[in-house]
C-alpha cells in the first residue's frame, strides 16, 4: 500500500518529463543560427545556475555536501555527466540539422533498450511478448539498414546514451536535484573553458547579442532542467520496465512536430522502420498493462 503513492508520483513525473522533451525541438529551432557546441555550453551554464538556486531554495545544500564527501559517488556522477552531455549534444545537432525524425526514432527505441538494460543489470526477466517487442524493434532497424544502406547511428546513439544515463542514475544513491547540480558542476569548468578558448562566433559574446537572443539562450537552463528533474524523480520511483512504458510520449510528439511544423520528409523505408517500432511499443505496452492488472487481481 505504501508504494502506491510513490508509483503515482513516478508516473506523473514521467508524463511531465516526456511531454517537455517532446516539444523541446521547438525551442532549439529558435537557435538554429547558433552552433550545437555553443548551445550545449549555454545548457550547462544556465542549468547549473538554475539548479543552484533550486537547491538553496529547497534547503538541500546539506545533501550536496554529503555527496561531495563521498568520492565514489562523485565519480559516478562524473560518468553520468559525460554521458548526459553527449546526449545533449547529439540531440541539439539532430534538431538544428533537420534530423528530428531520426531523433524521435532513437527515443522510440529507447523504451525497449531500457527493457534490455533492466534484464541485464536488474535481473528483470523478459516475458514472451516483451521478447517479441524487442525483436520487432530490431527488425525495424534492420529494414533501414538493408533498404537505405545506412545504420541509424544518430537514433541508436541517442537511445544508448539516454538509456545508460537512466540506468546509472538509478544506481547512484542521491536525490535528483542535488545529483543534477553535481553533474552540472562537473560539466561547468570544461564548458566555460571551451567557450573561452574555442568558440568564436557572432553569438558567442552575449554583450553584443540582442536581448531577445540572450533570453532565449538563458532559457536553455529551464528547458534542460525541468524535464530532467521530472525524469530523475520518475527513475527513482519506477522500474526501468515501467519507465519505458511512458517514454513513447516524447518521441510521438517529436514525430508530429518534425512533419507538421518543420516539413521533414518521411521516406517509405523510414515509415516501415517506424511501423515496426510502433508495433513493438503497442505489444510491449499491452503486455505491461495486462501484467499489472494480473498482479492487482492477485493482491485483491
Amino acid at each position: 500500500m505504501n508504494s502506491n503513492p510513490e508509483t503515482k508520483k513516478g508516473a506523473i513525473n514521467a508524463v511531465c518529463a516526456y511531454f517537455l522533451w517532446g516539444i523541446a525541438p521547438i525551442y532549439f529551432k529558435l537557435l538554429a543560427d547558433v552552433s550545437a557546441p555553443e548551445i550545449l555550453i549555454h545548457r550547462i551554464v544556465w542549468s547549473f545556475v538554475l539548479l543552484l538556486v533550486v537547491v538553496i531554495a529547497m534547503g538541500n545544500w546539506r545533501k550536496v555536501q554529503q555527496i561531495i564527501n563521498k568520492p565514489k559517488t562523485l565519480l559516478w556522477l562524473l560518468a553520468t555527466s559525460i554521458i548526459l552531455a553527449l546526449n545533449w549534444l547529439l540531440f541539439i545537432w539532430s534538431v538544428n540539422n533537420g534530423h528530428i525524425l531520426e531523433a524521435s526514432l532513437g527515443y522510440f527505441i529507447n523504451p525497449l533498450f531500457n527493457v534490455v538494460l533492466g534484464m541485464i543489470f536488474f535481473a528483470e526477466r523478459l516475458r514472451k511478448w516483451q521478447i517479441v517487442a524487442v525483436a520487432l524493434a530490431l527488425v525495424g532497424v534492420l529494414i533501414q539498414v538493408i533498404s537505405l544502406g545506412t545504420i541509424p547511428y544518430l537514433g541508436l546513439s541517442l537511445a544508448a546514451t539516454f538509456g545508460i544515463y537512466g540506468l546509472m542514475r538509478k544506481k547512484v544513491p542521491v536525490d535528483s536535484v542535488p545529483g543534477l547540480l553535481i553533474e552540472s558542476a562537473w560539466m561547468l569548468p570544461i564548458g566555460l573553458l571551451y567557450w573561452y578558448l574555442f568558440i568564436d562566433s557572432p553569438t558567442s559574446n552575449m554583450l553584443a547579442n540582442l536581448p531577445s537572443l540572450n533570453l532565449t539562450l538563458i532559457a536553455a537552463g529551464i528547458v534542460t532542467t525541468a524535464p530532467l528533474l521530472f525524469f530523475t524523480g520518475a527513475a527513482k520511483r519506477l522500474s526501468l520496465t515501467t519507465l519505458g512504458f511512458f517514454q513513447y510520449i516524447g518521441p510521438s510528439i517529436m514525430f508530429v512536430v518534425a512533419i507538421a511544423l518543420y516539413d521533414e520528409t518521411l521516406a517509405f523505408e523510414k515509415m516501415l522502420t517506424f511501423a515496426f517500432i510502433w508495433s513493438a511499443l503497442v505489444i510491449f505496452s499491452l503486455d505491461s498493462l495486462l501484467k499489472r492488472q494480473s498482479q492487482h487481481k492477485n493482491r485483491v
